[in-house]
């Protein structure tokens, strides 16, 4: 795991879904690299494994009084918010675990079930992020990083639950990104790039073969330093960092505008 004391910019950081997969590399990432962390995550239980001085904080973000309740314990424990890292999310894998062979069909996902994979794949880092600006815009620094999904899973069969609530998400953090223009904060979005060994896939094949979560870290570590202290609204695809690069280097060739916009034609406006 690589530390960085020397390119983060030591601070408080929340990570949500943190007990496993992505959100815990990065939580020991961020730990490793200086930043005092507020783990947050559903399951108290393997919350409690991860080491001190990370602090366990359980809540389920599916629950409308999860997000002042976590803003409330950081600030009481450490004072300030720097970094928040929407991870947190939920995979179709909790619906059908071989969705890989037997995809859940649009027409077969319940009201239900989409409004679970919505409130907490797209409504949760919405809200986590307005829980915690305040704070970093009154501090006149903040970083927002929310982990969203490849636009071929956004878009392929059988797959409307992850994919949408997904998009949603990226979609709002490009409005985000427009409405922080001119502030000290900035909201990017940060993917792994393929299928990565976490517990959120399921049965998707041979886990020797998929991306680790530890590929997370080195686009992590240079998105909360200085020298991406003006990079927002931007999309980076952890699969295309190249390490051997200098990080800005790196960032160049793994970076895209976010939520697409590099495709987008913007809409005809009066006036």
């Amino acid at each position: 795991m690589p530390t960085s004391r020397q390119t983060a910019s030591a601070g408080v950081a929340i990570v949500t879904g943190a007990a496993s997969g992505m959100g815990r590399a990065m939580a020991l990432c961020l730990s490793e690299a200086g930043f005092d962390v507020v783990a947050v995550d559903r399951n108290a239980t393997a919350l409690g494994t991860l080491p001190a001085p990370i602090k366990p904080v359980a809540a389920d973000l599916s629950q409308a009084d999860s997000f002042d309740m976590i803003v409330t314990e950081t600030l009481s424990a450490f004072g300030r918010i720097d970094v928040l890292v929407n991870n947190a999310g939920i995979g179709q894998a909790a619906i059908r675990d071989d969705l890989r062979r037997n995809p859940i069909r649009f027409w077969e996902a319940t009201p239900e079930q989409w409004n679970r994979f919505l409130s907490v794949n797209a409504t949760a880092p919405i809200m986590m992020s307005r829980a915690v600006l305040p704070h970093m815009l009154k501090a006149n620094r903040g970083r927002i990083i929310t982990v969203t999904t490849s636009l071929g899973t956004m878009v392929r069969e059988g797959y409307l639950l992850y994919g949408s609530s997904k998009a949603a998400a990226e979609s709002a953090m490009a409005v985000l990104a427009a409405d922080l223009a001119g502030t000290a904060v900035t909201a990017n979005v940060l993917v792994p790039g393929g299928v990565t060994d976490t517990p959120l896939v399921g049965d998707a094949g041979d886990r020797s073969k998929m991306l680790r979560p530890e590929i997370m870290l080195p686009p992590l570590l240079w998105l909360v330093s200085d020298e991406a202290a003006s990079v927002s609204g931007r999309r980076f695809i952890a699969a295309d960092w190249d390490v051997s690069l200098p990080a800005a280097e790196a960032a160049e060739g793994a970076g895209a505008p976010v939520a697409w916009l590099s495709i987008a034609r913007m809409p005809i406006e009066p006036g």
